[in-house]
């Protein structure tokens, strides 16, 4: 007994199958979904974020879906925050939560108890680098980002300016620890957790991506784009720079075609579950399981024989 709470979390790449991997656990295990995906948080965005539907949930109960307005910020220390209550919440209550999710960062500092400091005033630096955005381009300054943390650099689209600017701050003047270098093993993480790892053989991974952004098309991932800019959303929102959102906004905008921009969201997503990929690796603590390499009911009682040989409560 290491009387720390117990905790079970799903992670891979996206489209790889997370989602309903985790119902059909949570269906067998009776307990509850944290959503560890920083785009399930916005109401609204439901058709480019692949938010599982209600009848899709089947009943589980879902914490942090839809839990934020689209103008609303959220940060990886709001996470850890939210999701620690969460956590002892459920445990007191008998179960094991389940977190699913793709958000390498939020899930890392959750587990590994990062301690995030906010760093002292440097607002001459922001200045002189929001000016060098606007003479050198956004890209630019992301890329002075990838030089000193490409870990960080993965994580912050080159749109999101003002957390660009604070992770190079952060990388110049020390403070808030994005990345650290301390190898985790599972017993030294804040909790008594098994995480289970999702992955498939990279072609049918990119298969399924292409795949689902042209479902999301066919679902109408436009009209929801086009209502949510008519609604007061606006392309700057931290929610409208989703992978998906902002090149159908640009395309609803008239700066490329609609065939650009499924071509456009399928290969930014391709990278980024590549990014998602290199993140996971520096968490030696992920059990992985090839999910192209057996059939759904097998995937699910291969992850429950191994739960139960790591939790013994759950071997009944």
């Amino acid at each position: 007994m290491t009387g720390k709470e117990k905790l079970i979390v799903i992670l891979g790449p996206t489209a790889v199958g997370k989602t309903d991997l985790s119902i059909e656990l949570a269906k067998k295990l009776e307990t509850e979904i944290i959503s560890g995906d920083s785009m399930l948080f916005y109401r609204g965005f439901d058709i480019g974020s692949a938010k599982p539907s209600a009848a899709e949930r089947q009943g589980i109960v879902h914490h942090l879906v839809d839990n934020l307005e689209p103008w609303e910020n959220f940060n990886v220390t709001d996470f850890v925050a939210e999701a620690r209550r969460l956590i002892t919440d459920i445990n007191r209550r008998g179960m094991i939560p389940l977190i699913a999710g793709g958000t390498g960062l939020y899930i890392k500092a959750l587990l590994e108890g990062y301690t995030f400091n906010e760093t002292a005033d440097h607002s001459e630096y922001r200045q002189e680098m929001t000016i060098l955005a606007e003479e050198k381009g956004k890209e630019y300054v992301h890329n002075l980002l990838v030089q000193v943390n490409p870990e960080a650099a993965a994580e912050i689209h080159a749109n999101n300016l003002r957390r660009v600017i604070r992770a190079l701050e952060v990388a110049h003047f020390g403070g808030e620890q994005i990345s650290r270098q301390k190898e985790y093993g599972e017993g030294d993480l804040c909790y008594d957790v098994y995480v289970i790892g999702l992955n498939r053989e990279r072609q049918g991974l990119y298969q399924r991506i292409n795949q689902r952004v042209e479902l999301m098309f066919a679902a109408g991932l436009e009209d929801e784009v086009r209502n949510l800019l008519a609604g007061g959303v606006t392309r700057e929102m931290q929610a409208m720079q989703g992978i998906g959102y902002k090149e159908t906004a640009a395309y609803l905008a008239g700066e490329m075609t609609r065939e650009e921009a499924v071509d456009l969201i399928q290969k930014n997503t391709r990278h980024f579950a590549k990014r998602q990929l290199t993140w996971f690796r520096k968490m030696p603590y992920i059990h992985w399981y090839m999910a192209d390499e057996m059939t759904s009911e097998n995937l699910l009682q291969n992850v429950c024989r191994d739960l139960a040989g790591f939790f013994p409560e759950l071997a009944n």
